[in-house]
């Protein structure tokens, strides 16, 4: 055989080789993609929110529903509410370990994993709803909660946001801001902070024990969301005042946190639908609370008779500089904390910025 012929029946034989090859792996890989689909997944959910209630338990379900629809009946979901599986304020432990494989809540819940959990839901006097979800998904906002939640074996996702909510509901008069002193108030995340310095004492219990709690004298005060779950929850039967604005909560940015185990070992395409209905709810969240947080506010008034009362000016002015101040103590707390600290007011600062010639002159006609 001369050299020629060597050369060109080698080439044919390393090209045969290589078809083969490709054959096998297209063949193997069809065989994965087939293995995917058939297996089922059948995963809990558990939330810190009482069973079936509006807006926040409803999107849960839809949440099941969609990913239900969207995987072809691949993934299943079943939506636990506050108590029915675990206590609420034990989501966060029970997803890390595995105990469910994914959860519902808010980050500032967990506060006491790490004070930075605190900014992936509400800064008082920070961000709005549109704001937050600039952030988040446009801003670096993501990429932080991430780091942070891999820690604890998790993986979070916006699911929604409450907007801007109410100041609460008190059985006494807030004229001064000496008037917090010895107020004991439900208020989660860095509320309750800038509550403590004002001489008060910031309660944490989950949605369900909240009217009891207020109804037995507990607690002084609380804050919930908005008109439409306050008067849901019935607190204009139990508290004589209700004030705004909702300083502390200007738009609280909602989750849905997976064990990072269990939604590693799901194909591509189930993570990306996991993904994709977590950003529909968020979505759908904002707008059912738009929808209806006016109706409610008008059957509060109208209805129940209902007197709104507003923070005075020098109220909320001080309850700004003890915000300032929580801040810029707990940027101070550790390294990752000053990260998520520098990024959220930088984002907050030059959107607001972008906001003083777009949307506030616009309102400001109104």
């Amino acid at each position: 055989m001369d050299r020629k012929t060597f050369v060109r029946n080698s080439s044919i034989a390393v090209l045969g080789s290589g078809a083969l090859l490709a054959s096998c792996s297209n063949k193997e890989k069809s065989a994965d993609i087939k293995k995917d689909l058939t297996q089922k997944y059948i995963w809990k959910m558990v939330t810190t929110w009482p069973p079936n209630f509006p807006v926040l338990g409803e999107a849960c379900q839809l949440f099941a529903d969609w990913v239900h629809q969207m995987s072809g009946g691949q993934m299943s979901i079943k939506v636990y509410g506050a108590g029915e599986l675990i206590p609420g304020l034990e989501v966060f432990d029970a997803v890390s370990s595995g105990a469910s494989e994914m959860g519902n809540g808010a980050a500032y819940y967990w506060a006491g994993k790490s004070p930075a959990a605190q900014f992936f839901t509400a800064v008082p006097f920070g961000m709005n709803a549109q704001q937050m979800n600039a952030w988040m998904y446009c801003g670096g906002g993501i990429e932080l909660w991430k780091e942070l939640y891999e820690r604890f074996g998790l993986i979070p996702f916006p699911a929604g946001n409450t907007t801007m909510q109410m100041a609460g509901w008190f059985n006494k008069e807030i004229n001064t801001i000496d008037d917090f002193k010895g107020l004991k108030m439900r208020i989660p995340g860095l509320g309750g902070k800038v509550l403590a310095k004002a001489g008060g004492t910031a309660v944490l219990s989950s949605g369900n024990e909240i009217y009891t709690n207020l109804e037995r004298g507990v607690i002084d005060a609380t804050e919930w969301i908005g008109p439409y779950h306050d008067y849901v929850m019935g607190f204009h039967k139990i508290a004589k005042y209700y004030y705004s604005p909702g300083w502390h909560e200007p738009g609280s940015v909602l989750e849905n946190i997976f064990n990072l185990k269990a939604f590693n070992e799901l194909p591509e395409y189930l993570k990306v639908i996991l993904e994709t209905a977590s950003a529909r709810m968020n979505i759908w969240v904002i707008s059912e609370f738009e929808a209806k947080n006016n109706e409610y506010l008008e059957k509060l008034i109208n209805e129940e008779k209902v007197e709104i009362r507003k923070f005075n000016p020098e109220v909320l002015q001080t309850l700004k500089k003890y915000t300032n101040e929580v801040l810029e103590e707990m940027a101070t707390s550790d390294p990752f904390t000053k990260r998520v600290y520098d990024s959220f007011t930088s984002f907050a600062k030059n959107i607001r910025n972008w906001a003083s010639y777009s949307e506030k002159l616009y309102h400001d006609l109104l």
